[in-house]
Protein backbone atom coordinates (compact mmCIF):
# COMPACT_ATOMS: atom_id res chain seq x y z
CA UNK A 1 0.00 0.00 0.00
CA UNK A 2 2.85 2.37 0.75
CA UNK A 3 3.94 1.97 -2.87
CA UNK A 4 0.64 3.24 -4.30
CA UNK A 5 1.35 6.09 -6.70
CA UNK A 6 -1.21 8.86 -6.27
CA UNK A 7 -1.37 11.34 -9.14
CA UNK A 8 -1.97 14.93 -8.05
CA UNK A 9 -3.01 17.44 -10.68
CA UNK A 10 -5.29 20.34 -11.52
CA UNK A 11 -7.92 19.82 -14.21
CA UNK A 12 -10.48 22.19 -15.73
CA UNK A 13 -14.15 21.22 -15.40
CA UNK A 14 -17.05 23.61 -15.98
CA UNK A 15 -14.47 26.38 -16.58
CA UNK A 16 -13.15 25.96 -13.04
CA UNK A 17 -9.68 24.72 -12.05
CA UNK A 18 -10.19 21.64 -9.88
CA UNK A 19 -7.44 20.03 -7.83
CA UNK A 20 -7.70 16.26 -7.73
CA UNK A 21 -5.83 13.23 -6.48
CA UNK A 22 -6.37 9.94 -8.25
CA UNK A 23 -5.28 6.37 -8.73
CA UNK A 24 -6.66 5.04 -12.03
CA UNK A 25 -5.89 1.34 -12.18
CA UNK A 26 -8.78 -0.18 -14.15
CA UNK A 27 -10.59 -1.33 -11.00
CA UNK A 28 -14.18 -0.31 -10.05
CA UNK A 29 -14.29 3.49 -9.59
CA UNK A 30 -14.88 5.24 -6.30
CA UNK A 31 -15.24 9.04 -6.02
CA UNK A 32 -14.43 10.90 -2.79
CA UNK A 33 -16.07 14.21 -1.79
CA UNK A 34 -14.87 16.20 1.23
CA UNK A 35 -16.87 18.43 3.56
CA UNK A 36 -17.08 22.08 4.63
CA UNK A 37 -13.76 23.87 5.30
CA UNK A 38 -11.93 20.73 4.20
CA UNK A 39 -10.20 19.16 1.19
CA UNK A 40 -8.92 15.89 -0.28
CA UNK A 41 -6.71 15.72 2.83
CA UNK A 42 -9.79 14.30 4.57
CA UNK A 43 -9.08 11.04 2.75
CA UNK A 44 -5.27 10.93 2.97
CA UNK A 45 -5.32 7.77 5.11
CA UNK A 46 -7.97 5.89 3.13
CA UNK A 47 -6.91 6.60 -0.47
CA UNK A 48 -3.93 4.18 -0.35
CA UNK A 49 -6.18 1.52 1.22
CA UNK A 50 -9.00 1.97 -1.30
CA UNK A 51 -6.54 1.92 -4.21
CA UNK A 52 -5.90 -1.77 -3.51
CA UNK A 53 -9.39 -2.57 -4.81
CA UNK A 54 -10.68 0.54 -6.58
CA UNK A 55 -9.81 3.27 -9.03
CA UNK A 56 -9.94 6.31 -6.77
CA UNK A 57 -10.68 9.96 -7.58
CA UNK A 58 -10.79 12.66 -4.89
CA UNK A 59 -11.36 16.34 -5.64
CA UNK A 60 -11.23 19.66 -3.85
CA UNK A 61 -14.62 21.26 -4.46
CA UNK A 62 -14.55 24.78 -5.97
CA UNK A 63 -13.75 27.30 -3.26
CA UNK A 64 -11.94 24.77 -1.06
CA UNK A 65 -8.47 23.30 -0.70
CA UNK A 66 -6.29 23.83 -3.75
CA UNK A 67 -9.16 24.29 -6.21
CA UNK A 68 -10.00 27.64 -7.76
CA UNK A 69 -12.02 30.10 -5.69
CA UNK A 70 -13.93 31.06 -8.81
CA UNK A 71 -16.14 34.16 -8.96
CA UNK A 72 -18.13 32.57 -11.77
CA UNK A 73 -19.10 29.38 -9.92
CA UNK A 74 -22.56 29.09 -8.34
CA UNK A 75 -21.86 27.61 -4.92
CA UNK A 76 -24.93 25.42 -4.55
CA UNK A 77 -25.38 21.69 -3.96
CA UNK A 78 -26.85 21.42 -7.46
CA UNK A 79 -23.74 22.98 -9.00
CA UNK A 80 -21.40 20.87 -6.84
CA UNK A 81 -23.30 17.74 -7.92
CA UNK A 82 -23.11 18.72 -11.59
CA UNK A 83 -19.38 19.36 -11.18
CA UNK A 84 -18.88 15.88 -9.68
CA UNK A 85 -20.58 14.38 -12.72
CA UNK A 86 -18.40 16.59 -14.94
CA UNK A 87 -15.28 15.26 -13.21
CA UNK A 88 -16.50 11.70 -13.71
CA UNK A 89 -16.94 12.44 -17.40
CA UNK A 90 -13.46 13.99 -17.54
CA UNK A 91 -11.97 10.71 -16.30
CA UNK A 92 -14.26 8.57 -18.45
CA UNK A 93 -16.18 7.17 -15.48
CA UNK A 94 -19.73 6.14 -16.41
CA UNK A 95 -20.79 5.02 -12.94
CA UNK A 96 -19.08 5.19 -9.55
CA UNK A 97 -19.54 4.61 -5.87
CA UNK A 98 -19.66 8.02 -4.17
CA UNK A 99 -18.14 8.58 -0.74
CA UNK A 100 -19.11 11.87 0.89
CA UNK A 101 -17.88 13.22 4.23
CA UNK A 102 -19.95 15.81 6.11
CA UNK A 103 -21.17 18.40 3.56
CA UNK A 104 -19.78 16.07 0.89
CA UNK A 105 -22.50 13.63 1.90
CA UNK A 106 -25.14 16.13 0.82
CA UNK A 107 -23.30 16.63 -2.46
CA UNK A 108 -23.25 12.85 -3.00
CA UNK A 109 -26.96 12.59 -2.18
CA UNK A 110 -27.72 15.33 -4.70
CA UNK A 111 -25.77 13.47 -7.38
CA UNK A 112 -27.75 10.30 -6.62
CA UNK A 113 -31.03 12.21 -6.76
CA UNK A 114 -30.23 14.11 -9.98
CA UNK A 115 -28.40 11.38 -11.91
CA UNK A 116 -29.09 8.00 -10.24
CA UNK A 117 -27.76 6.19 -13.29
CA UNK A 118 -24.26 7.54 -12.52
CA UNK A 119 -24.15 6.23 -8.94
CA UNK A 120 -23.45 2.61 -8.02
CA UNK A 121 -23.65 2.99 -4.24
CA UNK A 122 -23.44 5.76 -1.65
CA UNK A 123 -21.18 5.87 1.40
CA UNK A 124 -22.03 8.73 3.75
CA UNK A 125 -19.43 9.50 6.41
CA UNK A 126 -20.85 11.66 9.23
CA UNK A 127 -22.96 13.32 6.53
CA UNK A 128 -24.62 16.66 7.08
CA UNK A 129 -28.39 16.50 6.99
CA UNK A 130 -31.56 18.55 7.47
CA UNK A 131 -29.79 21.92 7.59
CA UNK A 132 -32.01 24.72 6.33
CA UNK A 133 -31.00 27.33 3.82
CA UNK A 134 -29.36 30.44 5.33
CA UNK A 135 -32.01 32.90 6.51
CA UNK A 136 -32.72 35.94 4.35
CA UNK A 137 -31.21 38.42 6.81
CA UNK A 138 -27.88 36.58 6.76
CA UNK A 139 -27.95 36.36 2.95
CA UNK A 140 -28.68 40.10 2.66
CA UNK A 141 -25.87 40.84 5.13
CA UNK A 142 -23.32 39.17 2.83
CA UNK A 143 -23.66 42.11 0.44
CA UNK A 144 -22.34 44.60 3.01
CA UNK A 145 -18.64 45.52 2.66
CA UNK A 146 -17.80 44.41 6.21
CA UNK A 147 -19.04 40.86 5.73
CA UNK A 148 -15.67 39.63 4.43
CA UNK A 149 -14.18 40.58 7.79
CA UNK A 150 -17.05 38.85 9.61
CA UNK A 151 -16.47 35.66 7.59
CA UNK A 152 -12.75 35.78 8.35
CA UNK A 153 -13.33 36.22 12.09
CA UNK A 154 -16.01 33.53 12.19
CA UNK A 155 -13.80 30.92 10.51
CA UNK A 156 -10.72 31.83 12.54
CA UNK A 157 -12.44 32.39 15.88
CA UNK A 158 -11.10 29.20 17.47
CA UNK A 159 -7.87 28.58 15.63
CA UNK A 160 -7.10 25.48 13.59
CA UNK A 161 -5.89 23.35 16.51
CA UNK A 162 -9.05 24.00 18.54
CA UNK A 163 -11.20 23.32 15.47
CA UNK A 164 -9.43 19.98 14.97
CA UNK A 165 -10.03 19.13 18.62
CA UNK A 166 -13.73 19.59 17.90
CA UNK A 167 -13.74 17.16 14.95
CA UNK A 168 -11.52 14.48 16.54
CA UNK A 169 -12.23 12.37 19.61
CA UNK A 170 -8.56 11.40 19.91
CA UNK A 171 -6.63 14.68 20.10
CA UNK A 172 -3.29 12.84 19.95
CA UNK A 173 -3.91 12.38 16.21
CA UNK A 174 -3.44 16.11 15.58
CA UNK A 175 -0.12 16.66 13.79
CA UNK A 176 1.73 19.67 12.43
CA UNK A 177 0.99 18.39 8.92
CA UNK A 178 -2.73 18.22 9.65
CA UNK A 179 -2.74 21.74 11.09
CA UNK A 180 -0.83 23.02 8.06
CA UNK A 181 -3.22 21.38 5.58
CA UNK A 182 -6.33 22.77 7.24
CA UNK A 183 -4.77 26.19 7.84
CA UNK A 184 -3.37 26.87 4.36
CA UNK A 185 -6.61 27.93 2.58
CA UNK A 186 -7.53 30.21 5.48
CA UNK A 187 -4.80 32.66 4.47
CA UNK A 188 -6.28 33.14 0.97
CA UNK A 189 -8.60 36.14 0.58
CA UNK A 190 -10.58 34.55 -2.29
CA UNK A 191 -11.44 31.67 0.07
CA UNK A 192 -13.69 33.97 2.11
CA UNK A 193 -15.39 35.29 -1.01
CA UNK A 194 -16.23 31.69 -1.89
CA UNK A 195 -17.68 31.09 1.57
CA UNK A 196 -19.86 34.17 1.18
CA UNK A 197 -21.15 32.85 -2.14
CA UNK A 198 -21.84 29.51 -0.47
CA UNK A 199 -24.01 31.29 2.11
CA UNK A 200 -25.90 33.00 -0.71
CA UNK A 201 -26.28 30.05 -3.06
CA UNK A 202 -26.57 26.94 -0.89
CA UNK A 203 -29.97 25.32 -0.89
CA UNK A 204 -31.18 23.62 2.24
CA UNK A 205 -30.24 19.97 2.73
CA UNK A 206 -32.51 17.44 1.10
CA UNK A 207 -35.84 16.98 2.87
CA UNK A 208 -37.21 13.67 4.13
CA UNK A 209 -39.50 13.52 1.09
CA UNK A 210 -36.59 14.13 -1.29
CA UNK A 211 -34.43 11.57 0.48
CA UNK A 212 -37.19 8.98 0.21
CA UNK A 213 -36.89 9.13 -3.59
CA UNK A 214 -33.22 8.02 -3.53
CA UNK A 215 -33.17 4.25 -3.97
CA UNK A 216 -29.40 3.94 -4.34
CA UNK A 217 -27.98 1.54 -1.73
CA UNK A 218 -26.39 3.63 1.02
CA UNK A 219 -23.96 2.85 3.83
CA UNK A 220 -23.81 5.41 6.65
CA UNK A 221 -20.74 5.41 8.91
CA UNK A 222 -20.63 7.58 12.04
CA UNK A 223 -18.47 8.34 15.05
CA UNK A 224 -20.62 8.16 18.17
CA UNK A 225 -18.76 11.13 19.66
CA UNK A 226 -19.38 13.35 16.60
CA UNK A 227 -19.94 16.89 17.92
CA UNK A 228 -20.33 18.48 14.47
CA UNK A 229 -23.04 16.25 13.00
CA UNK A 230 -24.45 14.15 15.86
CA UNK A 231 -25.19 10.49 15.23
CA UNK A 232 -28.91 11.24 15.61
CA UNK A 233 -28.71 12.82 12.13
CA UNK A 234 -27.48 9.48 10.83
CA UNK A 235 -30.30 7.66 12.58
CA UNK A 236 -32.82 9.94 10.88
CA UNK A 237 -31.13 9.65 7.48
CA UNK A 238 -31.16 5.84 7.64
CA UNK A 239 -34.91 5.96 8.20
CA UNK A 240 -35.57 8.41 5.35
CA UNK A 241 -33.35 6.66 2.79
CA UNK A 242 -35.19 3.58 1.45
CA UNK A 243 -32.12 1.37 1.04
CA UNK A 244 -29.67 2.30 3.79
CA UNK A 245 -27.86 0.93 6.82
CA UNK A 246 -25.97 2.70 9.62
CA UNK A 247 -22.75 1.63 11.33
CA UNK A 248 -21.35 3.57 14.30
CA UNK A 249 -18.02 3.51 16.11
CA UNK A 250 -17.44 4.30 19.76
CA UNK A 251 -14.68 6.74 20.73
CA UNK A 252 -14.67 8.35 17.28
CA UNK A 253 -15.63 11.87 16.27
CA UNK A 254 -16.53 13.72 13.09
CA UNK A 255 -13.30 13.11 11.17
CA UNK A 256 -13.91 9.37 11.00
CA UNK A 257 -11.42 8.89 8.12
CA UNK A 258 -8.58 9.98 10.42
CA UNK A 259 -9.70 8.01 13.47
CA UNK A 260 -10.96 4.81 11.84
CA UNK A 261 -9.34 4.57 8.37
CA UNK A 262 -8.95 0.79 8.37
CA UNK A 263 -12.52 0.25 9.56
CA UNK A 264 -13.92 2.72 7.01
CA UNK A 265 -11.98 0.95 4.25
CA UNK A 266 -13.14 -2.50 5.38
CA UNK A 267 -16.79 -1.41 5.56
CA UNK A 268 -16.64 0.16 2.09
CA UNK A 269 -14.97 -2.94 0.66
CA UNK A 270 -17.59 -5.32 2.07
CA UNK A 271 -20.45 -2.98 1.09
CA UNK A 272 -19.35 -2.36 -2.49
Amino acid sequence: MSGTKITKETIVVSNVEIYCEHVLNGKPPIFLIHGFLSSTYTFNKVIPLLAENFSVVAIDLPGFGRSEKADSFHYSFTSFAQLVVGCMEYFGIEKATLVGHSMGGQVALNVARMTPERVNKLVLLCSSGYMKRANKLLVYSTYFPFFNLFAYRYVNRKGVRETLKNVLYDHSLITDEMISEFKRPLSEKPFYKSLIRLVRHREGDLSSAELSSINTPALLIWGEEDRVVPVNVGRKLVKDLPNAKLITYKEAGHLITEERPQEVYSQILSFV
